[in-house]
């Protein structure tokens, strides 16, 4: 007992020693309120508490590590008090709460450069970035040469849904479709719910309800699984039977985005693919 009393004592110190650095570096001036006459630099706490609609007593216990654990809603509202960014905000609700803050989805603005160069340096190994509704925004050569020429379709096409129930070309370059179908549904419900996404992928999945009844099907089964790793085999229309690892990453700072990448599972299958590749930039 006594050993938590004094974690909880440690967890409230550090919160509250964050949220005063916070509140020292903003600007009082940019934010209306005067800047003369003021001791130290940053806002004043009943400043803090008023932009956050809260107490200015609970504030200041907060911050002299006596308030508690405060509630999530708190928490949010001092976040956007003291302008924290996504990654101070979680940061906050770590200290706070012991636990990262429910996630709020963006759509994504697309990829930097810096990170559509990292998907060029893998020259034989096709790799994508996409969304958390599973719309591709990037991808390598190797990609569009194995898998699918995402420059080639409008963009609203780029999505693996859509492809996997409406593309007839990549239907057939399934070794088993059924089985990859019903796995990519569950993977997405289970991307779509991580990623806070489930209102903005409402409108795909009942234009797919309405136009595939086996995507109906699956996803009335309500199963998830995690994407992860595994191996995936195609019928690649050139190249024949072909075997591909793949790995799914997440994208540090972009809970929007995440990585694929495929490496060739034999020295068989690598030999085809860089064949594949070279005849292509030969071209």
């Amino acid at each position: 007992m006594t050993n938590r009393i004094g974690m909880a004592v440690e967890r409230d110190n550090r919160l509250g020693a964050y949220l005063k650095d916070r509140r020292a570096r903003l600007d009082p001036a940019a934010l209306g309120f005067p800047a003369a006459r003021r001791r130290t630099s940053g806002l004043r706490r009943e400043e803090v508490a008023q932009r956050a609609n809260i107490s200015p007593t609970w504030y200041t216990w907060l911050e002299q590590g006596r308030g508690g654990a405060p509630s999530a809603e708190v928490l949010n509202r001092i976040a956007g008090a003291l302008m924290l960014t996504d990654v101070e905000r979680e940061h906050v609700f770590l200290l706070g709460l012991g636990r990262p803050p429910e996630v709020r989805y963006k759509a994504s603005e697309g990829v930097s450069p810096r990170l559509q160069r990292v998907l060029d340096a893998m020259a034989f190994s096709p790799a994508m970035i996409r969304t958390a509704t599973w719309d591709i925004v990037a991808w390598n050569r190797a990609a569009a040469a194995v898998l699918t020429d995402y420059g080639a379709l409008p963009p609203d096409q780029r999505n693996v849904l859509r492809l996997m129930f409406g593309d007839a070309r990549v239907r057939a370059a399934q070794h088993d479709w059924e089985s990859v179908a019903r796995f990519v549904v569950s993977t997405f419900r289970a991307d779509a719910v991580r990623a806070g996404a489930v209102s903005e992928v409402s409108q795909l999945v009942d234009e797919l309800c309405l136009t595939s009844p086996e995507f109906k099907r699956f996803w009335l089964e309500n199963d998830v699984v995690a994407h992860g790793e595994g191996v995936k085999h195609l019928r690649h229309p050139v190249l024949g039977p072909l075997a591909m690892e793949y790995s799914a990453f997440a994208v540090d700072g972009r809970p929007d985005l995440s990585m694929v990448v495929y490496n060739p599972a034999t020295d068989a299958d690598a030999e085809l693919v860089r064949s594949l590749m070279k005849g292509a930039a030969g071209a």
